[in-house]
């Protein structure tokens, strides 16, 4: 994954749900036969829990 330093809640949650289409696109080609790297919906899933782990604090400072 690439280094992501300094981004902004919003660009976050944008790439959260790129990420999650993405998972979506993976999962029907494997269903249908068409992925031969079934890795990638494992390293997909990551990406999604690392990007929610970096938004996760910024919206308790919010509450506090």
């Amino acid at each position: 994954m690439k280094k992501k330093i300094n981004l902004t809640d919003k660009k976050i949650k944008d790439e959260i749900l790129s990420l999650k289409k993405t998972l979506i696109n993976l999962s029907f080609q494997k269903f249908s036969g068409q992925l031969e790297n079934t890795s990638k919906i494992n390293s997909t899933k990551k990406q999604i829990a690392r990007l929610n782990t970096k938004l996760s604090p910024r919206s308790g400072e919010n509450d506090a």
